[in-house]
């Protein structure tokens, strides 16, 4: 692995991991901020919040190990979570986004919804770079082969 890779890994992994974390310790209010998004039924905000929080930590340690599905997983929960942003912005919310859980100081300091917005988009640029990478290496291995 080139270095430029194993920076972009532990860059996004403490991204996820810093996420996480604090959600994980107080669940509830991360369900509470997910519900004022208005996207999930009230019947299914708890399950949803533990879902992401899991994902979120999931998709931290396979980054850490260096498996290529986080990278994909990864890039999957940046585009999820840029929808709902792009949808929180879209109607106006003045919300806290929930990104690093309840009471996230970024709401407060940097105005919330469109400077996460704007950082998860950033984010995508190491996923992207990662992709490119994972994918060179298969097909040069595979090329190798036959």
């Amino acid at each position: 692995m080139d270095f430029s890779s194993l920076v972009f890994r532990l860059i996004l992994a403490a991204v996820f991991a810093a996420a996480a974390v604090p959600k994980l310790l107080n669940p509830s209010a991360f369900a509470h901020i997910i519900s004022m998004y208005g996207l999930v039924p009230d019947t299914m905000l708890f399950e949803i919040a533990l879902l992401l929080i899991v994902a979120e930590l999931v998709t931290a340690a396979g980054l850490l190990l260096d498996q290529a599905w986080a990278v994909a997983a990864a890039g999957a929960l940046l585009l999820l979570f840029i929808a709902v942003l792009g949808y929180g912005i879209y109607l106006g919310l003045d919300i806290d986004c929930g990104c690093f859980g309840p009471e996230d100081p970024e709401h407060a300091a940097l105005s919330g919804l469109r400077t996460s917005f704007m950082r998860d988009l950033l984010l995508l640029i190491p996923v992207s770079y990662l992709l490119v990478r994972i994918y060179i290496k298969q097909h040069t291995l595979s090329g190798e082969q036959t």
